[in-house]
């Protein structure tokens, strides 16, 4: 039987359009997989970026924050150690108005070498990610998410510098 024949019959049905119909129904799952998977690379980048951000705002601010001119007794000085550190990261983001660092000095353990008591500076560092890819922000934004922003808190904690005393 000739495939004229069998059309005739009904036995062979036609498949114009087939190929459109599975690209309509394959395309917007491929491109919101595609999308996210993207948008994960960024937020592994923007995480990346926060955290080197916290390390070195601790490391500066944790120089500053030890006590000045070296004499035994005094205390660290937190508040110059925050202004320090926020005008570095003004200059780190610039046009980033959304991140900001706070600081504080929290107590460890008695050195029992020196005598003195431990500080560490606990740096916390607040940073709006960003999200560029269309969609993701239906998963990964905060609220509200029409601002398409996901709101990473980093902490870091670095040992305040002091001199030894004997």
């Amino acid at each position: 039987m000739t495939l004229k024949a069998l059309r005739k019959a009904g036995l062979v049905l036609i498949r114009r359009g087939q190929v459109t119909i599975e690209l309509l129904l394959v395309l917007p799952v491929f491109m919101v997989l595609l999308f996210f998977i993207m948008e994960m690379g960024n937020m592994g980048f923007q995480t990346i970026l926060a955290h080197h951000c916290a390390y070195e705002l601790a490391r500066i601010g944790s120089l500053v924050a030890g006590p000045h001119g070296g004499e035994a007794g005094k205390s660290s000085d937190v508040s110059t150690a925050n202004m320090k550190m926020k005008s570095v990261l003004m200059k780190m983001f610039p046009s980033s108005p959304g991140v900001r660092v706070e600081g504080r000095i929290v107590n460890t353990i008695m050195d029992k070498q020196s005598g003195q008591m431990g500080e560490d500076l606990l740096v916390t560092l607040y940073y709006p990610a960003k999200l560029i890819f269309p969609g993701s922000s239906y998963a990964l934004a905060d609220a509200p998410k029409g601002q398409r922003i996901k709101r990473m808190i980093v902490k870091v904690r670095m040992p305040v510098e002091r001199p030894y005393f004997k």
